[in-house]
């Protein structure tokens, strides 16, 4: 019976920590803080499939002296593999300083956002 105890304790601890795990943003082009030409797309890979309807992304040039900053108009979409976000800005980006801001959710539900700058030279 002891022995009963510890295998269901285990298996219910190793089921919560499955249930607990979130999608994690694995890589991301152009990666965090890089300096890069005009990309024509950006491209932030999970470790899960996401759900195409609730996984989006924000694109914004940062203020500049004599100028607010500016959200820029993008398209975003899941690649073939449901695992990478790519926005595709409608226009090609000018040098400066951009945020992206994403947020997903995965095929089990799992809500997550984060956001990170790159510059265009």
């Amino acid at each position: 019976m002891r022995r009963l105890s510890l295998f269901v304790a285990a298996a219910t601890l190793t089921i919560a920590g499955v249930a607990q795990a979130h999608p994690k943003l694995l890589s991301a082009s152009p990666a965090a803080n890089a300096t890069v030409g005009k990309p024509s797309q950006i491209k932030l890979q999970f470790s899960e499939k996401l759900m195409p309807a609730f996984s989006k992304a924000d694109l914004t040039m940062a203020a500049m002296p004599g100028m607010a900053a500016m959200k820029m108009p993008t398209t975003a979409a899941l690649a073939a593999d449901g695992r990478t976000l790519v926005v595709t800005p409608k226009g090609r980006l000018a040098a400066g300083r951009y945020t992206i801001d994403w947020h997903i959710v995965s095929t089990d539900t799992h809500k997550v956002a984060g956001s990170y700058a790159f510059t265009v030279k």
